[in-house]
Parts: C-alpha cells; sequence; structure tokens
C-alpha cells in the first residue's frame, strides 16, 4: 500500500492536530500514506489521538507528536525540524490551530484581543513561514491554513476572531503568490460552524445555531468529516494547478450572512456594553 499510496514517502505537520478538524486532516493525510506529525499544546491529547491514528495507519507511514505552542515562533521552527526528520524533509503543511472569544469591539479587552489574533493569526503566519521555508527547501509542496467563514462575512460580537480570520484569508492569497515560483502551494479552507470543541457550546436547537441554520442553504451543522477530504484534495496531486483558493465549506452559509451571536453577549456583558449594541 505505502508504494502505490498518492502521499506515500511524504512528510506533514499538522498545528491544531490533537482534535477537530486537524485532527480529522490528519487522519485523511495518513490513510493516503503520508507521515503525520501533530502539533498542540497538550501532551495527553495529541499522544491519545496519535494513538488512535497508528491503529489505521498504512504500512510505511507513521504518527508522531510534538507538544508545542504556536504562539511561540522558536517552538513552530522547532515542529517543523521534527516533522522534517520523520522522512528527511517536509512536503506538506496543514495551520489548522486557532482559538475565539465572544463579546462586542466596544468591550473587547486587549488582552483577549491579542490571544485570539496571536492563536488564529500569529500562529498561521509562523506556520506559514516557517514550513513554507522548509517545503521550498524539500523541493515543492502543499499548505492549507484552516480559516472560517468568519474571515468572508460578520459573526456579530466575534470582532477578534473575524479580524484573525479575514486576515489567514490574505496571509494564504500573499503566500501563495509568493511561494508558487518555488513549486510551493498555498490554500485555505473557510468552514461555517462545525462540530468541534471549540464550537460545543452552540447547538442546532439554541438561539446561536438557529441563526446559523437559517442562513444556511443546506440546513445544517458541518462535521469534520465535511472539511478533511477538502484538505486532503488541496495538498495532494489531484490539485497541482490549485494555489490562493479560499475555499468555502459552510453549507453554503457565505450565500447570506453570518450568524449572531448577541445571546451570549448579553449573558457574557450585560452591564458591561450599551445594550443597544447587545441587542435584543
Amino acid at each position: 500500500m505505502a508504494e502505490t499510496a498518492p502521499l506515500a514517502g511524504q512528510a506533514a505537520l499538522i498545528t491544531g492536530g490533537g482534535s477537530g478538524i486537524g485532527l480529522a486532516s490528519a487522519s485523511a493525510l495518513l490513510v493516503d500514506g503520508a507521515s503525520v506529525t501533530l502539533m498542540g499544546r497538550n501532551g495527553d491529547k495529541l499522544e491519545a489521538a496519535a494513538s488512535a491514528l497508528r491503529e489505521v495507519a498504512p504500512p510505511g507511514a507513521s504518527v508522531a507528536t510534538f507538544a508545542g505552542d504556536v504562539t511561540d515562533e522558536a517552538q513552530v521552527i522547532a515542529a517543523v525540524g521534527a516533522a522534517s526528520a520523520i522522512t528527511g524533509s517536509l512536503q506538506l503543511a496543514v495551520a489548522a490551530a486557532g482559538d475565539g472569544t465572544v463579546g462586542p469591539v466596544v468591550a473587547t479587552s486587549a488582552d483577549e484581543w491579542n490571544r485570539v489574533i496571536a492563536v488564529s493569526l500569529t500562529g498561521v503566519f509562523f506556520t506559514l513561514k516557517h514550513a513554507g521555508a522548509a517545503i521550498t527547501t524539500a523541493g515543492g509542496g502543499a499548505i492549507v491554513a484552516v480559516s472560517s467563514l468568519a474571515g468572508q462575512v460578520t459573526h456579530r460580537h466575534m470582532g477578534p476572531y473575524n479580524a484573525a480570520k479575514a486576515g489567514v484569508d490574505m496571509l494564504v492569497k500573499t503566500t501563495a503568490d509568493e511561494l508558487g515560483p518555488v513549486g510551493v502551494r498555498v490554500n485555505g479552507v473557510n468552514p461555517g460552524i462545525v462540530r468541534t470543541d471549540l464550537v460545543a457550546m452552540i447547538q442546532p436547537e439554541d438561539e446561536v445555531g438557529q441563526s446559523y441554520l437559517r442562513n444556511a442553504p443546506l440546513g445544517r451543522f458541518g462535521e469534520v468529516t465535511d472539511i478533511a477530504p477538502a484538505v486532503r484534495f488541496l495538498l495532494g496531486p489531484e490539485s497541482s494547478w490549485i494555489t490562493g483558493v479560499n475555499l468555502s465549506i459552510d453549507g453554503g452559509q457565505h450565500l447570506r450572512c453570518g450568524p449572531d451571536y448577541g445571546s451570549i453577549a448579553r449573558m457574557l456583558y450585560a452591564g458591561a456594553a450599551d445594550e443597544r449594541i447587545l441587542g435584543p
């Protein structure tokens, strides 16, 4: 199988690889022959994820972990080095680490702004910077950044996250433009609401969940298995003439408008912001 798998012999680094879209993407790469390195902050969580992946790893493909923080450039450099060492070079990367917050712009603290930007934008920058350099040295490959519907349409009361993901979308385009001549493709995916740990507090029947569903033509929440195949496609040989794309995977919600997190903002910021901003 290792001889015929389309990604056999290639190495991949996945940030945010311990769960959610990152882990599902790692699985999709692994079953097609790539050796994957999962990066995340929680070592125990990473090891549990890696153990499950090893059960389905094809011959010749391996699973490794690297406990580290994408907001620390030195740790991203070390993770890229560790992933490269498995096969001697790095060909693939997925920048899936991210974080968010809820609250009106006028009541968002500088600390909260800086935290979200650091994880969801600066961490992607570090990943594209250092994985991109390593993949260039290897002779070419591909990177996918996990952005969000929030980079394309407003998510009311999620200002820092909106700004971070819009930044990711432009960073994808710019990096694709720069690295194309050296054989490195860079694309992004923009999921809508997907059932992951990050949004576990949102349910289809609650107010925020309903605001998603009203504006999604396909009328359901997404699953990680809706996203991972697209990530795999954008990293594989099948997409060899695609770069600089930010692909919406959101049940069609980008055709309408974003969700309203007013109910959560009202709960968290009652008395701290003008009620007219928080909404009814």
